[in-house]
């Protein structure tokens, strides 16, 4: 017996790293999710490395398109016939560099995707009937400056606030939180350690960046009934880097 067995979740931008390992844990542990992500080709391959169409369903859209999420949750309805959990993990960054220098352009689409995408997901599931807990995705980003992804940062803030929000909001029936991992060994994230990642697991007092289980974990434990009395908190999982000391 698993701790969700009966259950089903959605999960964006689940086609690999921090979106896949979630799915996995949630499958591992007997729920039946659907994954989305832009690319049908790595959605397929996905699911059959999640065990199939009995366990997974993938379908292909962009995060912020209202179409896609309509058809998600239509086929939730279809092949579920019930909604537990939804993870938002679908960001990008598509630029880099100051906040000063971000085009408006990048920083409406940012906001789009990584902030209004999370909100409109959580809307949509509600209104399908989700019963128990979202969790959202932010990052370490939104607590710290972070060079490099000025913006990015920014909208992860937003997203930690949005979680507050609909925390409240949404209470008592379903619970809303974030986790807010450091850097962690995916494709996304080559930028930040690529050439160089010893000199970066250097800067973490647990000595290694993260990987996507070890952000796996925390979800399906905020998703899971043993975070039953937790709502509206945002968990950093950062492998020690934010207890350096100030000198």
């Amino acid at each position: 017996m698993g701790r969700f067995d009966g259950k089903t979740a959605v999960v964006t931008g689940a086609s690999r790293g921090i979106g896949l390992a979630i799915a996995k844990r949630l499958v591992d542990d007997g729920a039946r999710v659907l994954i989305t992500a832009r690319g049908q080709e790595t959605l397929d391959a996905a699911v059959a490395e999640l065990g199939g169409p009995s366990k997974a369903i993938g379908i292909a859209g962009k995060a912020d398109n209202a179409d896609h999420r309509a058809e998600v949750f239509a086929r939730v309805a279809s092949e579920f016939g019930r909604l537990d959990f939804l993870v938002n993990n679908a960001g990008i960054n598509p630029a880099y560099g100051k906040a000063v220098d971000v085009s408006d352009e990048a920083i409406r689409k940012i906001f789009e995707v990584n902030v209004l995408g999370s909100l409109a997901w959580s809307r949509d599931a509600v209104a399908a009937g989700l019963t128990t807990a979202i969790v959202n995705i932010s990052s370490i980003s939104g607590i710290t400056a972070s060079p490099g992804i000025a913006l990015y940062g920014v909208s992860k803030a937003a997203l930690i606030n949005l979680t507050i929000q609909l925390a409240f909001e949404l209470a008592p029936g379903i619970r809303v939180n974030a986790v807010a991992p450091a850097v962690i060994k995916t494709d996304f994230a080559k930028a930040l350690y690529e050439g160089r990642e010893e000199t970066a697991a250097a800067a973490y007092p647990l000595k290694r960046l993260g990987m996507p289980s070890d952000v796996a974990g925390p979800v399906t434990f905020l998703l899971s009934d043993d975070a039953a009395w937790i709502t509206g908190q945002t968990l950093v999982i950062d492998g020690g880097g934010s207890l350096s000391p100030v000198l």
